[in-house]
Formats: C-alpha cells, structure tokens, sequence
C-alpha cells in the first residue's frame, strides 16, 4: 500500500454520506411539497431509500430536518444560478429556468414559519437565505439586463419578493399553478417591442 493510498477511503466514506444526506434532504422536500413539513417521518424515509431510524440520526427532531431541507434547498437554488448561466442560452432562460427553482424552494417552504418560533431560529434562516439568494438573482438579472433582454431596473430583492406572493396560494388551491404566474411575471421583464 502507498502512503497516498491510506487517506482515500475515509475521503470516500464522507463524500458518500454526503451523498446520502442530500438525498435524503431531497426526498424530504420533495415529500414536503406533496404533504407539508408534517409528513410522517417513514414516508420520507421510505423515499429515500433508508429506516426511520437514519432520519433521526440525522435529525433529531422534526424542526432539525426542516432546518436542513430549507438549508440545502437554499444551498441548491444558490448553486444553481450561476450554472444556468453558463449552461443556458440566453441569460433570460436561466433567470426563467431559476425562477422555477425558486418557486419550487418557496412552495416547499411553505408550514416552516409554523413551524419554528423566532426564537427557534427563523431569523436566521432568512437572513441565510437573503445573504444566498438576492446576490444570484441579481447576477441572473444584471445578465439578462446586460443581454438586453429585460428593463435594468428590476431590484432581485422586489423580484423574488413579487415571486414569493404569487406563491402564496399554492397551499390551499390544487388547481393554482405559482409557477405559471411566476413565469408571467418574468416575461413581463422584457423590453417593450
């Protein structure tokens, strides 16, 4: 055995349990948008492949979990801008493209605040996701303006903002699509013809 050979497994064992953890914090959204933050624990777990157990090895109560899903799904969207940038066509299809992420992350979201109490740590997490998501969307919106493609006065701030109320009823109305509204909202970014 080489010397260089010695630190790889351990390197491999924490990158699979990373692996494993975001899978587990995705099929927890992912069962959150379907059934809310109060979806039954094995449903989860069933989802993604382990025991109930694992969850709570992980996250010890139900608010640790949703902590982490909201986490990591800010962590995704906020990974995700500057790759639909580069990926895409145009700089108005990654801010559309992002758009439908961030719709997504607010509709999963959604039961957090009834969830944790200020004191619980709210807070922060919004200062978490402001601090993560205004700078991406103002890089997508400063490239599609730059493009010439949208108005170069659009605050990411107003914008998500705008976003985040068309999400609002997605909860209570099966037949409400946010992500349609907020698709509208984004190709009404366009400059005039």
């Amino acid at each position: 055995m080489h010397d260089g050979d010695q630190g790889a497994e351990p390197v491999s064992r924490r990158k699979d349990a990373r692996r494993n953890k975001a899978n587990l914090l995705d099929a927890a959204a992912a069962v959150f948008v379907v059934q809310g933050v109060d979806a039954p624990v094995r449903e989860i777990a069933a989802r993604a492949g382990v025991g109930v157990g694992t969850i709570y090895r992980h996250f010890p109560t139900r608010a640790d979990l949703i902590v982490a899903v909201y986490r990591h799904q800010v962590d995704a969207c906020a990974e995700a801008g500057p790759r639909l940038l580069a990926e895409g066509p145009s700089p108005h299809t990654a801010l559309e493209r992002w758009i439908d992420l961030f719709v997504d992350f607010l509709v999963t979201k959604h039961g957090l605040a009834a969830v944790l109490q200020p004191d619980a740590g709210f807070d922060t997490l919004h200062a978490y996701f402001l601090d993560r998501l205004v700078p991406v969307c103002g890089q997508l919106l400063d490239a599609a303006a730059g493009a010439g493609e949208i108005r170069a006065d659009i605050e990411p701030y107003a914008l998500m903002r705008g976003v985040g109320n068309l999400c609002i009823g997605a909860d209570s109305d099966p037949r409400y699509d946010a992500r349609r509204l907020a698709a509208l909202l984004v190709a009404g970014l366009r400059h005039a013809a």
